[in-house]
C-alpha cells in the first residue's frame, strides 16, 4: 500500500511542473494580454454550485466551502473572475492497478501568472473531512501551501492522496486539499480521461500522462445558490 501511494503522490506531487506555460517563438504581432477583474470578497454560503462548460460537455461540481472554505472559495473566485474560460483539461493520470477505470484528470491555470491568484493554505484532508473519492476535487500544487489555479477530478476513489498524519513523509502527511465533489457530467470526466494521451508530451515523470488534445474549458460560472432556487421553487405562483 505505501508503495502505491508514493507512486501516485509523485506524480501528483510535480503536477505544476508539467503545468508551466509552453515556450514558443515570439509572435510577430503583440499579443493581447487578457486583464481579469479583482475577485470579489464577498462572504459564501456554505455550498456553491459552478458549472464547466467543455469540449467534451458539462461538468457541474458542488464546493464545500464550509470544511475547506480556502480551497473552496478560491474555485469559485478563479469561475467569477472568468480566469477559468480558456484553460484546458490537460492530463490524465491512469494508474495500471486496482478496478478500472482508475486514475484523475486535471485543470485549470497551469501556471500561468496572468491567470492567477495568489497562493492559498493547505487545507488537509483530517482536517477538512472531505476525502478523496470518485468524482472529488482536490487541488494541486507543489509544497502545502503553494496551490493556485490547477485542479484535479477524481476518477476513482484515491486514499493515497488523503492526509495520512501518522507518516513519518512530510508529503504523504500533508496529503492534497479536496474540496468539492462532481455532481453531473462523471460521464464527461471519463470521457475525457478516455481520451488519447501524447507519447511525446510532458517532461520527467509527467510524461505519458498528458493529452495529446487537451480539452477546452468554454466557460466555468457560478451557479445560482442552491437554498435561492429552492424557495423560489417552493413559492407560490403569481
Amino acid at each position: 500500500m505505501l508503495d502505491r501511494r508514493l507512486a501516485l503522490l509523485a506524480p501528483l506531487a510535480f503536477a505544476l511542473i508539467a503545468a508551466a506555460p509552453v515556450k514558443t517563438r515570439a509572435p510577430a504581432a503583440r499579443p493581447v494580454v487578457p486583464t481579469y477583474p479583482a475577485p470579489s470578497k464577498a462572504a459564501l454560503p456554505d455550498k456553491v454550485r459552478v458549472a464547466l462548460e467543455t469540449e467534451a460537455g458539462r461538468i457541474v461540481v458542488e464546493l464545500d466551502v464550509k470544511r475547506a472554505p480556502a480551497s473552496a472559495s478560491n474555485f469559485v473566485r478563479y469561475a467569477e473572475t472568468k480566469r477559468f474560460d480558456g484553460t484546458v483539461f490537460y492530463r490524465a493520470m491512469h494508474l495500471k492497478w486496482g478496478e478500472q477505470p482508475n486514475g484523475l484528470i486535471q485543470a485549470g491555470t497551469r501556471g500561468d501568472p496572468r491567470r492567477n491568484l495568489p497562493p492559498i493554505p493547505h487545507e488537509p484532508t483530517d482536517v477538512t473531512g472531505i476525502m478523496h473519492k470518485a468524482g472529488t476535487l482536490s487541488m494541486a500544487r507543489y509544497a502545502p501551501g503553494t496551490a493556485t489555479g490547477d485542479f484535479s477530478i477524481m476518477v476513482s476513489d484515491q486514499p493515497g492522496l488523503d492526509a495520512q498524519p501518522d507518516s513519518a513523509d512530510p508529503e504523504i502527511k500533508a496529503g492534497y486539499a479536496a474540496f468539492g465533489q462532481v455532481i453531473e457530467g462523471m460521464d464527461v470526466v471519463k470521457t475525457i480521461f478516455a481520451a488519447p494521451i501524447s507519447e511525446t508530451e510532458g517532461e520527467g515523470i509527467m510524461r505519458g500522462q498528458m493529452l495529446a488534445k487537451p480539452v477546452k474549458i468554454l466557460t466555468a460560472r457560478r451557479l445560482q445558490d442552491t437554498a435561492v432556487t429552492a424557495l423560489q421553487a417552493a413559492a407560490p405562483a403569481p
